[in-house]
């Protein structure tokens, strides 16, 4: 089992826990993982993190898809990983929800599979450098020639000599998108799955993976898992509430929330439409109250050592290749190392 370290996207302040970092890449983590949201960006701090280790591969989780262009977004890949040595960035792309497209980016929701999969196909063209980048897909068009267009523009090659094979990654968590994800996609970074929701979602993974005559061996699937060491179960599930509440309630419209279909879809549906009613009435003590215990509980690992270690044991089983691991405990980290077996450098 791999293990990667989930640093998120930054608060009021931009910090980055470097001494966790660094922990990490010795204890033998695989990775570790930026994201954004509408503050700060996931590709700066990885260039950050890539000037101060050595072995670690560098990842997005996610790259909010209409935050930049996917040239823009191979451009940046590239060239981290190429200042980071070569072979070290993992380009994890996600949608994101429509108010943040439409609101925070000013760009139209369109149909996000035809847009993911142009975007994909665009920054492989661009790594791969075969030829000048010309794409006449069902979203994005290369060169452009929509409206307002001086109808001049000419496919261009990258100066910059590329990593050819740099791994682009789908947040994803639909039928149809996960689908989508095992036909183009390198690895996987599945919603809120868990053991017991993973092997019905491998089964869309499975049918996108032979579209494209691949094999579903071939995808890494890596699950984000809050880990707290603790004998106080209740108040640790407790602390997690609020955030949880935000997400189903708050992080979408009323009608289009992946976090609250999520809820709905490991059988909490009663919950997550009150969640949602609270939140958006400003009640959010009220609707972190109503998220329930197993649904925190079953999507992490909470507890003393030992139930760590007992409840560890599915996420390997059941198909998961690595999991990116979020905590503030040090302590946390060399045990996930220890269960994980990790080799320490």
């Amino acid at each position: 089992m791999k293990l990667g370290l989930a640093l998120g996207y930054s608060g009021r302040q931009m910090k980055l826990p470097m001494e966790r970092i660094l922990l990490a890449e010795q204890l033998g983590y695989d990775s570790v993982w930026t994201a954004e949201t509408y503050g700060s960006d996931a590709w700066s701090p990885l260039a950050f993190i890539a000037a101060k280790t050595q072995y670690i591969r560098l990842g997005t989780a996610i790259q909010q898809l209409a935050g930049r262009p996917p040239v823009t977004a191979a451009m940046q890949a590239a060239t981290i990983d190429a200042l980071a040595g070569g072979g070290r960035v993992i380009c994890g792309i996600g949608m994101s929800g429509p108010q943040i497209v439409e609101g925070w980016y000013g760009q139209p929701w369109g149909k996000p599979y035809y847009q993911v999969k142009d975007y994909v196909a665009i920054m492989r063209k661009v790594f791969k450098r075969e030829e000048p980048v010309s794409h006449n897909g069902k979203a994005v068009q290369l060169p452009f020639a929509g409206e307002d267009a001086l109808g001049i523009g000419k496919p261009l090659k990258s100066i910059l000599h590329m990593n050819a094979d740099i791994p682009i990654w789908l947040g994803t968590g639909t039928e149809t998108m996960v689908g989508l994800t095992g036909e183009i996609a390198d690895g996987w970074l599945p919603l809120r799955m868990t053991p017991d929701t993973l092997p019905k979602a491998k089964q869309w993974l499975q049918k996108g993976a032979e579209k494209a005559n691949k094999s579903i061996a071939d995808i890494e699937i890596q699950s984000a898992v809050q880990v707290t060491i603790t004998d106080d179960i209740k108040a640790a599930i407790e602390a997690q509430k609020p955030n949880t509440a935000l997400y189903v309630g708050g992080m979408g419209h009323k009608n289009m929330n992946f976090h609250k279909d999520q809820m709905i879809n490991r059988g909490y549906k009663d919950q997550a439409e009150r969640i949602q009613e609270l939140y958006l009435a400003g009640h959010k003590e009220e609707a972190a109250n109503t998220v329930p215990d197993e649904y925190i509980d079953d999507a992490a690992l909470i507890g003393s050592k030992q139930r760590i270690k007992e409840r560890y044991q599915p996420w390997v089983e059941t198909g998961f290749t690595g999991l990116t691991i979020g905590t503030g405990q040090e302590e946390a980290i060399r045990y996930m190392a220890q269960l994980a077996g990790l080799n320490a450098r």
